[in-house]
């Protein structure tokens, strides 16, 4: 969805998973275990829902799932433990099991809206539309139930062939200014399938008046391809790409070769609810509300099992959980006709690797550069997994195969050489580093990152000197929030000499980024320079906690132990 779009709905969003998790999810100041239904397995229950909570902590919702129903079978009529059984399944997947769950709970709470909207959905997978309507319909006409039950609704109603009334249900979203995006976009969306062309258009238009999102474009270009309008919706894929060059989800041109036999984007009723489903799992995941964001992509996915971007979504929550393994079976089922295709083989390959399988992700990554040999994502890639893995002449080998394909100059670019400059400068070959980094700096003159970068190496090897530090103190300004940045100049102020001023700035940076061991470890440094050796000695100890790079260890174990500082003023 676009940031425009989102910005518009997310407040409401926000309220609707109040509510949702109000009624379906974990309560942390709740034992929903202490009252079990006897004596005897009282311990079990307890112990059953204790590690069904930390397994949710941990991110593992399958375990969790399967601990909350082990708990529920020895206290039955729990319905705290029904209700959060009942959401780790639908998060699973497990639709079968969780029917019946559902329909328990709303006997005990009918305003339940997650089993109703599941239930619905069984109807719809059934072929019972007039009951998934009913259902839908009934829906609370607050929180979740006020968004998605006239949405749900009216789709149930087209699926029966009554468009006018699917519109009149859909209506009430116009109510909020927040849902008028969705309501554009669903509106366009039912008048598409029901042929009515110029209507369909209307919403569509409505609905691509902001920022583009890649559903609104598919369905307003498959429009006006089958409508005889092959310019117009090529000039609408050409916008999207100018507003996202780098996307790898997207592909124009492979749509206009279906010409005038371009297929919907929405071909029935049934999609049309997975697409509804699947607008609220993007918003869960951009409100940082993964598991909801689960719930509603295999919601989506029940009904439309091929839909690459819920499923894509799906995978990425897995991910986020560490469930690797079941990630990368969702990324390759995806259609290989789709362009996510590519995007989730790029994500298999950096889930090996987070498995522990750099050799499998290097080799899936090298596969997809051959595949497609004008993508620079694959390549670029494989430069990201050696620097992470400090393998920093393979990391600019492999930036440079990806510059080569490079089809010219663009500010967009600048990233690229950024990077090969922080792969030369780690390998030793600054003269390298430098004219990367200045060439990133004629693409994008104002970026913080490539500022800062730049004017902290000068300074450290004690070269332009007050070049790096205006280059620094732009950077600080463009981001002052930013700790790493703001110890860039901390530390520049170290090497020309300025301790007291260098003490402030690496303060205000180790209050924004408190954990970073390169930030106390030069705090320390600064520290001594003023006398305050007790501080110093604390700042590197707490360095050597934080993980440093391999190759600080032993600096810092030395000034722990008798104060040398290695870096002085630059120049001296």
């Amino acid at each position: 969805m676009s940031a425009r779009r989102s910005v518009r709905i997310l407040s409401v969003i926000l309220a609707l998973a109040a509510g949702l998790a109000t009624a379906c999810s974990p309560h942390p100041d709740e034992d929903a275990a202490t009252e079990p239904a006897h004596q005897g397995g009282e311990r079990s229950a307890l112990g059953e829902y204790l590690a069904a909570r930390v397994a949710q902590s941990g991110g593992d919702s399958q375990a969790a799932a399967a601990y909350y129903t082990a708990a529920l079978e020895r206290d039955p009529d729990n319905v705290d433990l029904m209700q959060r059984a009942f959401t780790l399944m639908v998060a699973e997947g497990d639709f079968e099991t969780a029917a019946p769950l559902g329909k328990r709970l709303l006997a005990l709470d009918s305003d339940t809206p997650l089993p109703a909207l599941v239930l619905g959905v069984e109807d719809v997978r059934a072929g019972r539309l007039a009951e998934a309507q009913q259902r839908f319909a009934s829906l609370p006409k607050h929180g979740i139930g006020g968004f998605l039950g006239p949405l749900l609704a009216a789709w149930a109603e087209a699926g029966q062939g009554r468009t006018d009334a699917a519109l009149d249900t859909l209506a009430p979203l116009t109510h909020s200014s927040g849902m008028k995006p969705l309501h554009a976009f669903h509106s366009g969306l039912i008048n598409d399938l029901a042929d009515r062309t110029a209507a369909a258009e209307e919403g569509y238009k409505v609905a691509l008046s902001g920022q583009l999102n890649i559903r609104t474009v598919e369905a307003a270009g498959s429009l006006y391809q089958r409508s005889g309008r092959p310019d117009q919706a090529k000039a609408l894929y050409d916008r999207y790409i100018g507003e996202h060059p780098e996307t790898m989800l997207f592909d124009g041109g492979a749509l206009l070769k279906e010409g005038a036999k371009a297929a919907r984007t929405v071909p029935d009723a049934r999609a049309g609810m997975a697409e509804a489903m699947f607008d609220v799992a993007s918003l869960m995941r951009q409100s940082k509300a993964p598991d909801f964001a689960m719930v509603f992509s295999r919601l989506a996915l029940s009904l439309q099992p091929d839909f690459p971007l819920a499923q894509m979504t799906a995978a990425e929550m897995l991910s986020l959980s560490q469930r690797y393994a079941e990630a990368n079976e969702l990324f390759r089922a995806i259609n290989p006709a789709s362009p996510v295709y590519a995007f989730g083989r790029l994500r298999v390959a950096t889930n090996l690797d987070d498995m522990g399988d750099t050799d499998g992700a290097l080799a899936e990554l090298t596969r997809l550069a051959a595949e497609r040999p004008t993508s620079l994502d694959p390549l670029v890639t494989i430069g990201d997994l050696y620097r992470k893995h400090l393998k920093f002449a393979e990391a600019a080998a492999a930036y440079t195969d990806a510059i080569a394909r490079l089809p010219g100059d663009k500010p967009g670019y600048w990233a690229l050489y950024y990077s090969r400059g922080i792969a030369w400068e780690r390998a030793h070959q600054w003269p390298k580093a430098e004219a990367d980094l200045l060439k990133a700096l004629a693409l994008e003159p104002d970026q913080p990152d490539v500022l800062n970068y730049l004017g902290y190496s000068w300074i450290d090897l004690g070269i332009n000197l007050d070049k790096g530090r205006a280059m620094i103190e732009k950077a600080v300004d463009l981001r002052p929030d930013e700790g790493a940045i703001v110890d860039s100049l901390g530390w520049a102020l170290y090497r020309l000499g300025d301790y007291q001023n260098a003490v402030r700035h690496l303060e205000r940076a180790i209050e924004l980024k408190a954990d970073d061991p390169t930030i106390s470890e030069h705090l320390g440094d600064a520290y001594w320079q003023v006398g305050r050796h007790d501080e110093a000695r604390y700042q590197w100890t707490r360095a050597l906690g934080f993980n440093p790079e391999p190759e600080m260890i032993d600096g810092l174990k030395q000034k722990v132990r008798t104060g040398k500082l290695p870096a002085g003023p630059a120049g001296k």
